[in-house]
């Protein structure tokens, strides 16, 4: 049987993965023992990234929703509970874009929340 030699495939290999972690700091993008390890640890990362990402948009949703409904005289929590009440299925982030895009339309959802909120 003849001897294969492995060169190209293991240098292609490397250099693959050392153009995946281009740009980070020191050894982890120079060398392919520490390439590995960053590579491997920054699909983690980005694993989690995308997690925070989601919970960072709510809160800033969340965040537009509460100003713009205190401009209209009502808290977030009283508006989120009136559209329960009220069975208005949309959800933080299309109110959130209304209340920056659309206000005359924003304020229609504000007051049936009103409305649900002080009935008794």
């Amino acid at each position: 049987m003849t001897r294969v030699k492995r060169g190209v495939t293991t240098r292609k290999r490397h250099n693959r993965l050392l153009k995946a972690t281009k740009g980070m700091k020191g050894l982890r993008s120079r060398t392919v023992k520490w390439a590995k390890n960053a590579r491997a640890k920054q699909g983690q990362n980005s694993y989690v990234g995308r997690k925070q990402r989601r919970r960072d948009m709510r809160a800033l949703w969340i965040t537009r929703i509460n100003a713009a409904c205190r401009a209209e005289g009502l808290s977030y929590s009283r508006m989120a509970s009136g559209l329960l009440k009220a069975k208005v299925a949309v959800d933080r982030k299309i109110l959130a874009d209304l209340a920056v895009t659309h206000p005359e339309i924003f304020k229609q959802f504000v007051e049936v929340a009103r409305t649900e909120v002080t009935k008794k």
